[in-house]
């Protein structure tokens, strides 16, 4: 369980970092109306989550229950997937964009906004589908109980990052806009994380 735990936090503080449209819009928020406005979008951002998670657990567990073979057939599925966005980052453009507008909202806006966000983008549920099952780590106890376990794990760590970038947005922002390879290297860290998942996910039962 620790172990799984463990892998599952550090891959989860990966992509956190990772460039993407939900902390490019926290850090954007944070920049133009200041840290605690970035931290409610996360927020909200996070919170979504609760959905997606629940969604996810009982789900799943019931395939689990009725079939260890629909099982794996899903952790193949989120390996492809996981490869498929590896290949997609790696096609994508290694510049980091961000804006130096947005619109001026309150806090509970922001945080209403970002829960939103979260729950009309299906891409969320199918990543949480990709990921979370690799970490499961005995598929004859109970699998709800531990799909919450990784949800709460997710939505904490993922928390505590966006709240740094929201809290150091300017050093951040700038360091990010000055130095050229730091895309780079953010966009190969992406890659090796999904790429790694993916490998995990398709090793023999742990």
């Amino acid at each position: 369980m620790l172990e799984s735990l463990y892998l599952f936090s550090l891959a989860t503080v990966a992509l956190a970092i990772s460039p993407g449209p939900d902390n490019i819009y926290v850090l954007t928020q944070s920049l133009t109306n200041g840290a605690r406005s970035g931290i409610a979008t996360t927020a909200g951002l996070i919170s979504g989550c609760i959905v997606h998670t629940t969604l996810l657990a009982f789900g799943v567990s019931i395939i689990i229950t009725a079939s260890p073979v629909i099982f794996f057939s899903i952790k193949v599925f989120g390996a492809c997937y996981l490869l498929f966005l590896a290949w997609r980052v790696y096609k994508s453009n290694e510049s980091i964009s961000i804006g130096n507008k947005a619109t001026k909202k309150s806090h509970w806006q922001l945080f209403k906004q970002g829960v939103i966000m979260n729950l009309v983008n299906p891409k969320v549920l199918i990543f949480f589908l990709a990921f979370f099952p690799a970490f499961i780590w005995d598929e004859t106890g109970n699998t709800v109980l531990q799909f919450y376990i990784l949800g709460i794990a997710f939505m904490v760590v993922s928390f505590m990052v966006f709240s740094g970038l929201a809290l150091l947005a300017g050093s951040i922002s700038t360091y990010m806009l000055t130095h050229k390879n730091t895309g780079f290297v953010l966009k190969w860290l992406q890659i090796v994380v999904f790429v790694g998942i993916a490998v995990y996910i398709l090793l023999p039962d742990k």
